[in-house]
């Protein structure tokens, strides 16, 4: 058994990575405490039972950790991502410290300065579907953000293909579940304020937009997004609007999905005028993509579905350790859920 870390275990996406590394066949779950109120915290439930260390270099080095997980906020990855990597351990950051290739995007979406700029040009984006090779070779990968996995698996073979109609723009309205936000206590993923409630959120100025410009091909102004909180624990829909190129056909759009994605474990296609809804994928590594298109007035909107807790974060975190490794790439996804 390989052993791996994972600081930020008691978050809801650190927690859910937890659960599946302990079903993992190949790896062995080591907690990292980075807090230094770690005693005075509550123990999340099944994970009394696994070795913990501190988040040292000198504690990766003397457990013999080979990947470290940091399912942390940006500012703690930046700050603990140098250390990891100097003890020899690769890394997954579940955070959006190094998913822009940038230190002024970063700063422009983020608004705060990166404390570690020369890492951004090593980080590899972990979207298997688009970068699998360079994921392999990587020490240092930046799981995407939920919404962009969702909607860059959408999106980009229309664009690549040229079906989408660029002029006219693309408009993504995402709705996601309470727990994207985090465990972190807010009035504003308070009980009172989300149940019985819809709104959006980060309207224009959403910090995931820039991530699915970076790897969709899209620029800022042909792409608009906005958020909304569902009144729900977990999952992703993303509704997608745009025109297509002219003579194109529902036949043709899946034909260039089924090309992209026919080999994929974790990418299923509908037939078209079938949409996945979010019972579809909750507690599933899967993002499922259904379309509607029609030919007379090339209106077309795809739907786009995936799991925040998952597919979002944790799940896609272990495809990309999977790869690093040099596991099989479904490894500890395909069951239990």
């Amino acid at each position: 058994m390989r052993r791996v870390g994972v600081v930020g275990f008691r978050g809801y996406s650190g927690a859910e990575l937890v659960k599946i590394l302990m079903r993992h066949r190949g790896v062995e779950p080591w907690l990292l405490e980075h807090r230094s109120d770690a005693t005075d915290r509550p123990q999340p439930r099944g994970h009394r039972a696994l070795p913990r260390l501190s988040a040292s270099a000198e504690a990766v080095k003397d457990g013999e950790l080979e990947l470290v997980f940091l399912a942390t906020p940006a500012e703690v990855s930046m700050e603990l991502a140098p250390a990891m990597l100097g003890a020899g351990a690769k890394l997954i950051d579940l955070s959006g410290a190094f998913r822009l290739r940038e230190a002024a995007i970063y700063r422009r979406w983020y608004r705060e300065e990166h404390t570690h700029p020369e890492l951004l040009a090593e980080a590899v984006y972990g979207l298997p579907e688009f970068y699998r090779e360079r994921i392999r070779r990587a020490r240092l990968v930046a799981n995407p953000g939920c919404y962009p996995t969702a909607a860059n698996l959408a999106v980009r073979p229309l664009v690549d293909s040229g079906i989408a109609d660029r002029a006219s723009g693309i408009v993504c309205d995402a709705k996601s579940g309470v727990s994207g936000a985090g465990r972190k206590p807010s009035l504003k993923t308070s009980f009172c304020e989300v149940t019985e409630n819809f709104s959006a959120y980060s309207v224009l100025d959403h910090r995931h937009v820039p991530e699915v410009l970076q790897n969709s091909g899209l620029e800022e102004a042909e792409f608009a997004f906005t958020a909304h909180l569902l009144p729900l624990d977990r999952g992703i829909l993303e509704t997608i609007y745009f025109r297509t190129a002219d003579g194109c056909t529902a036949e043709r759009m899946l034909g260039v999905y089924e090309e992209r994605y026919g080999a994929e474990a974790f990418v299923r296609l509908y037939e078209p005028g079938t949409l996945p809804d979010l019972r579809c994928v909750q507690h599933t590594n899967f993002c499922d993509i259904g379309f509607k298109l029609d030919p007379k007035t090339g209106r077309a909107v795809v739907v786009s579905v995936i799991d925040n807790l998952v597919k979002g974060a944790a799940g896609q975190a272990v495809q990309n350790m999977n790869l690093m490794l040099g596991f099989e790439e479904t490894e500890g996804l395909l069951c239990g859920c």
